[in-house]
């Protein structure tokens, strides 16, 4: 890309990590990357527009479903989408569906904006996560191939180790915080040819590991505020994000989020 391209609006679609989570502000609301992204690119340029159509929780199926034509619709310079790790987490999943539903929105996507980005998501190091790793890696092979064959970009942040430290990574060890989402948003920035502002690679400083006592405290409030909720979603079929519309749902001049 080149380093003077010019961005006149963004959408960006998909599930919580396009929302924001855990990226939170002072009254409760989310910001993250795409936020993030859209205020630099709005800085560039006058009369910017921006819409974010993400939910928390959403499967590849719903996104197609009820966020990919909306964005087609809007005609953005960039669109990008994330979708898919909610799927792989799940206790079963097809991969065959999830790779339909991720061609029909590349297919949908692609031709209706000048860039279409896709990414490898992060993804945190820890005993859960290890469990799913094959499904996460199968989606990420699966964005690559689509991204060659219809010319999007793609966003390696599964490929960064910084990613994976768990610093970077909010209480319910799931979603960023807002460092990781300043350093995706940065990631993104460079994907589109825009002139570096920070190495978004570089790992933090060392840190002295905390003691057991403290891990096992962290693992016990985890496991009970986070992990046995999220698997009770799971098992039920419900989703943190039912009954929820999206932030940004239309294409208009961009404003800063609440702070």
């Amino acid at each position: 890309m080149e380093m003077n391209a010019s961005y006149t609006s963004f959408v960006a679609i998909g599930d919580s990590f396009t929302e924001g989570m855990s990226d939170a502000l002072p009254d409760g609301s989310y910001r993250g990357w795409a936020d993030l992204l859209a205020a630099r690119l709005a800085a560039r340029e006058p009369g910017f527009r921006y819409a974010n159509l993400a939910v928390r929780g959403k499967l590849i199926g719903q996104i197609v479903d009820e966020q990919v034509d909306a964005a087609a619709a809007m005609g953005a310079d960039v669109v990008t989408l994330v979708g898919g790790l909610n799927d792989t987490l799940r206790p079963k999943v097809d991969m065959g569906r999830v790779r339909a539903h991720l061609e029909a929105a590349v297919e949908r996507l692609a031709p209706s904006c000048k860039t279409l980005v896709l990414m490898r998501s992060p993804g945190r190091n820890g005993p859960v996560m290890e469990r799913f790793r094959p499904r996460m890696e199968e989606l990420f092979a699966i964005v690559e191939e689509l991204a060659a064959r219809h010319g999007a970009l793609v966003v390696d942040l599964y490929g960064a180790p910084v990613l994976a430290d768990p610093r970077l990574w909010g209480v319910d060890r799931l979603h960023l915080t807002d460092e990781g989402h300043r350093r995706v948003a940065e990631a993104v920035w460079q994907t589109l040819g825009l002139p570096a502002a920070e190495d978004w690679r570089a790992q933090l400083p060392p840190a002295t590991a905390p003691g057991w006592a403290v891990r096992r405290a962290d693992d016990v409030k985890f496991a009970r505020e986070h992990l046995l909720p999220w698997v009770g979603r799971r098992l039920t079929g419900r989703s943190s994000g039912d009954g929820l519309d999206p932030k940004r749902p239309e294409l208009l001049p961009y404003t800063p989020s609440h702070s």
